[in-house]
């Protein structure tokens, strides 16, 4: 009986410190926080959570701190980790306010809108909330046209440059056409060239066996003249006897 009540007596003993730790860490994080000193009340918070893991408000303290450092990602775990423990519904439009900040802070406008409006089920007066709602509604539409004028912008440039490489390719086949123009007209020149070639030689052969047969026949011509000059010569020189 006596080892009971001792075993108690520590417990209730241990348990007192642990509270004293919790609440001493607690109000030095509150301290650094409000003094914007946020890493060091985070590393408070993160020890009163150590020294008792059931009370919520060391981690939700946890979560602004993060928040408040620019750590949205972590902050919103945090809130998250929160939400699926807490019960009660000014509590839980806390947190679901928070994460909504740290979505709105993400830029992920969808998952902001969403977190507000749980945050507004549980606690349906907060103006705060419904303001910030308003505003995520209004960034969400503004990402959305931006998007689609960026995907309008993107297909103009699409369009443009297919454009330019059809431009580029009609130019490139018109180049190539020309230049195969220029090549066959070549070549058909070469070949007027070359016909002529062999037609200017085949006409020096023809002239040459002219020449060739002409000068043969003016030897034949000479010396066809020749013999008649030479008949006529000795007729002249025969002498005549006289008739008396």
């Amino acid at each position: 009986m006596r080892a009971l009540i001792y075993l108690l007596i520590l417990f209730v003993g241990i348990s007192s410190l642990s509270a004293k730790d919790y609440k001493k860490h607690l109000r030095q994080g509150n301290k650094y926080y409000k003094t914007k000193k946020y890493k060091k009340a985070e590393l408070e918070y993160r020890k009163a959570q150590e020294s008792n893991k059931k009370q919520y408000k060391a981690e939700y303290n946890i979560g602004n701190a993060l928040y408040k450092q620019g750590q949205y990602g972590e902050a919103s775990d945090k809130y998250i980790n929160l939400s699926t423990s807490l019960k009660d519904k000014n509590d839980l439009a806390k947190v679901y306010h928070n994460l909504g900040n740290s979505y709105l802070e993400k830029k992920d406008f969808e998952k902001s809108i969403q977190a507000y409006k749980k945050a507004l089920i549980n606690n349906p007066d907060d103006l705060d909330t419904k303001y910030n709602l308003q505003y995520a509604k209004l960034m969400l539409k503004r990402q959305q046209q931006q998007k689609k004028q960026n995907k309008n912008k993107n297909d103009k440039n699409k369009q443009n440059k297919k454009n330019k490489q059809n431009k580029d390719k009609n130019k490139k086949d018109k180049k190539n056409q020309e230049q195969q123009k220029q090549n066959q007209e070549q070549q058909q020149k070469k070949k007027q060239n070359k016909q002529q070639q062999q037609q200017k030689q085949q006409q020096q052969k023809i002239s040459k066996k002219d020449a060739e047969r002409i000068l043969k026949a003016l030897k034949n011509e000479e010396k066809k003249l020749q013999k008649q000059l030479q008949k006529k010569k000795a007729k002249s020189n025969t002498k005549l006897e006289k008739n008396w």
